[in-house]
């Protein structure tokens, strides 16, 4: 059982002095990933529902969301050996040749540890601010990552889809196995489970009891067969969100099949000092633990 850390890149996790610190010592007390969220805007008025608090976005609109990317390659520069995930990339809000581009540069220069963690998205005026089509959203994250993927492996790529095209076009640096980058997706419902049958390397499930863990790899299970794929093809990982948990729900985790468990840092630390020691107090409650089962 792995357990990574939820997330840099949010508050005063965007500032360089506090994400060099998660990094270092994430990487020091065997932490498995760092995670990094995505919002390109929020908006101070909104109709959308958020989906894992009421509906309600659970912080402050002007809450610094710093660019994924960007941060996750100043943790790279930091590592050598910690993974670093988008926890999520709102995929269909990107050009699929420039994320196709910045994201094999970011696994190329961390030695392939990059994992693209996507979601289709949730705020509809997110969408309409990029004047991007919030209804076909599935369908296009679909058609990104099949166009992201020819990027990533062949030598000069063609493609002809509803919402991109071009012909004879090279893409380089290839990632850094020169194949691909494996792409989770996020959320919970059913059209999220197939994409990740379909089409996915893992899941990244939010604000997942143990109690629930075990009935949705079970689905995830049976879409695979019915896709002719096997439970090897993907990795599966869960994070409980802001939800407590005890290390014995670690067990209840890897009995349901899950494979990491990521957790967000409990309370609100004020300077690097404090968000080390949390990151010490995690690392024996939950990474010691897990490292055992």
């Amino acid at each position: 059982m792995n357990v990574g850390y939820f997330a840099v890149g949010i508050g005063p996790l965007a500032e360089a002095t506090w994400v060099r610190a998660v990094a270092v010592n994430a990487e020091r007390l065997g932490f498995s990933t760092v995670w990094a969220p995505e919002h390109v805007v929020l908006l101070e008025k909104y109709a959308s529902k958020y989906p894992y608090s009421a509906g309600e976005f659970p912080m402050p609109v002007e809450t610094p969301f710093a660019d994924p990317f960007t941060t996750l390659a100043y943790v790279a520069a930091c590592t050598s050996r910690v993974k670093l995930a988008t926890g999520i990339c709102l995929g269909p809000e990107h050009n699929p040749l420039v994320l196709a581009k910045t994201v094999a540069t970011l696994d190329r220069l961390s030695g392939g540890r990059f994992i693209l963690g996507v979601g289709i998205g949730w705020l509809a005026e997110e969408f309409q601010a990029l004047g991007l089509s919030f209804e076909r959203r599935a369908q296009r994250t679909r058609e990104y990552i099949d166009v992201m993927r020819k990027l990533w492996a062949e030598p000069r790529s063609s493609h002809d889809g509803e919402f991109v095209k071009f012909g004879d076009v090279l893409s380089y640096p290839k990632p850094a196995n020169n194949r691909g980058v494996p792409v989770w997706f996020g959320g919970e419902s059913g059209p999220a489970l197939r994409r990740v049958a379909e089409y996915g390397d893992g899941w990244i499930g939010f604000k997942v009891p143990p109690a629930e863990a075990g009935a949705k790899v079970r689905r995830i299970e049976e879409l695979l067969a019915a896709n002719n794929r096997r439970r090897a093809d993907v990795t599966l990982a869960v994070s409980p969100y802001t939800d407590p948990i005890t290390p014995d729900d670690l067990t209840r985790y890897r009995d349901a099949g899950v494979e990491e468990v990521a957790l967000l840092l409990r309370g609100r630390p004020r300077n690097e000092a404090e968000i080390i020691a949390g990151l010490e107090q995690l690392a024996r409650d939950f990474v010691e633990p897990a490292a055992r089962l």
